[in-house]
C-alpha cells in the first residue's frame, strides 16, 4: 500500500475538486488523482506522478469509473501506462443497461 502525500492531495483538490473541501476530497484519494490525470495541467500532473508512481496511476485509471475521463485522457494515460499499444486502447467506461 502507497503511503500518499496529504498535503499535495489536499492542494490539488482545492483546484480540481472545487465542490468539496480538501479534507472531504482527500477521503476519496482516487477521485482526487482521477480528476488531476484527466483535466491537470502540467505541473500538477508531473507532481502527482511523482508522488504517487505509475502502479497507483495504473489503479486508478483501471477502477475508473463512468464519466471520470474524457477521450484524449484516456488515451494518453493508457498509452503513458504501458496499458495499451497503439489503437488498441479499451472504450471508456459506459453505463451498462440489462
Amino acid at each position: 500500500m502507497i503511503e500518499l502525500d496529504l498535503e499535495l492531495l489536499k492542494r490539488l483538490a482545492k483546484r480540481y475538486v472545487w465542490w468539496k473541501t480538501p479534507e472531504e476530497a482527500v477521503e476519496f484519494p482516487y477521485l482526487v488523482v482521477a480528476r488531476v490525470m484527466n483535466i491537470g495541467d502540467y505541473d500538477d500532473v508531473q507532481a502527482l506522478a511523482r508522488s504517487v508512481g505509475d502502479d497507483y496511476l495504473r489503479e486508478v485509471i483501471t477502477h475508473a469509473e463512468i464519466g471520470q475521463f474524457n477521450a484524449r485522457s484516456w488515451h494518453y494515460w493508457h498509452y503513458r501506462l504501458g496499458l495499451a499499444k497503439h489503437g488498441k486502447v479499451p472504450p471508456l467506461p459506459r453505463r451498462r443497461v440489462a
